[in-house]
């Protein structure tokens, strides 16, 4: 017969309610209370009633909400939420979401209603809808945001702000210390505007900062994927002059780039400097490898976890105030073999 809960309580010399607290990781146990439990627990094989725990009406889901084409960052969120919610006993429910459905609030209304859900991971362009944030706050659903952040950016909250402005910033300072003056910014989907537009307003504020002049047909918009940079490279080395070196808004982005240099026999990086964003596979698969900025996704997603779960407890502890909780994190340079001082 398969253990029950009353055995690893009776096992570990406890209530069986102080079991249920251990194994819903409540911090309300004692350390040497949780040892013994879980070696109780492993002793016997025993094995928590998921569905048992959702009928008693404990939510017990967090949800990681994204409309992402890079399957790359996805993958990277996924593992850091999943993470955390192992390590803290609750589920993963992955839901992919259409940011271009006008009726995806009402969609996400629906899945918090079923009342498995404790709260939501929002990734943009999610993350900076004031529409679906006021519909959860209405609900009093959990939630925290992962948002661009940096410059002048303010956020209210729980949320995880990656500090694109000043990697964007170090990017773009870094290809004028090597003496580029012509350089050139391939941003990313208008739907997730706010990373690509803080690392647009950290490349100009380099390029105002060393005395450059800003030249507007460098600025391009596009989509984060292989084909649109190497669609806006084309146009970009078609011009005169043409750029030194290209800041591309991802590695996909960059990887398109140097995939047109190629084509048009431009060398990278003896005549074309490339730089990407995020330090994806993309980043290390190209020849040559790219230099880009690092991006701990895992790590962003499992502190954004943690901050949803901490404010989950606290308030079924009967804590009445909002958790307002914020990390923030800054992407590094990565040098590497795309880029090289500017030719004379």
């Amino acid at each position: 017969m398969n253990a029950t809960i009353k055995d690893v309580a009776k096992l570990a010399g406890v209530s069986f309610k102080t079991v249920s607290r251990v194994i819903n990781r409540e911090p309300s146990v004692g350390e040497d209370l949780q040892a013994r439990v879980w070696a109780a627990i492993e002793e016997l094989n025993y094995q928590p009633n998921l569905s048992a725990r959702q009928l008693r009406g404990a939510a017990s889901f967090i949800a990681f909400i994204y409309d992402n084409p890079n399957s790359h960052y996805v993958i990277e969120m996924q593992h850091g939420i999943l993470e955390e919610c192992k390590r803290q006993g609750f589920e993963l429910l992955i839901h992919p979401t259409d940011s271009t459905d006008p009726h995806y609030v009402d969609e996400l209304r629906q899945l918090v209603s079923n009342g498995h859900v404790a709260g939501l991971v929002l990734t943009p362009p999610f993350s900076e809808s004031e529409v679906l944030i006021e519909a959860l706050q209405s609900r009093g659903m959990g939630h925290v945001r992962i948002l661009s952040g940096g410059g002048d950016n303010e956020s209210h909250g729980p949320c995880v702000l990656i500090d694109d402005y000043h990697a964007a910033y170090d990017i773009t300072r870094y290809l004028v210390e090597l003496g580029h003056r012509d350089i050139a910014f391939l941003g990313g989907h208008e739907e997730h505007d706010s990373s690509s537009e803080k690392r647009l307003e950290g490349y100009l504020a380099a390029l105002d900062d060393a005395g450059l002049p800003r030249r507007d047909e460098l600025v391009l918009p596009g989509s984060y994927n292989f084909d649109s940079g190497s669609e806006r490279t084309s146009r970009l080395l078609a011009l005169e002059p043409a750029p030194t070196a290209i800041f591309a808004c991802n590695d996909e982005i960059a990887a398109g780039a140097l995939f047109a240099a190629r084509i048009k026999q431009v060398a990278v990086p003896q005549q074309l400097s490339i730089v990407g964003f995020e330090d994806s596979p993309f980043s290390r698969q190209t020849w040559p490898k790219l230099t880009t900025a690092h991006q701990p996704n895992s790590d962003i997603a499992a502190a954004a976890a943690r901050i949803l779960i901490e404010g989950i407890r606290s308030a079924r502890q009967g804590n009445d105030e909002p958790t307002t909780a914020s990390l923030e994190f800054k992407p590094e340079l990565v040098i590497r073999d795309s880029t090289c001082p500017a030719p004379l």
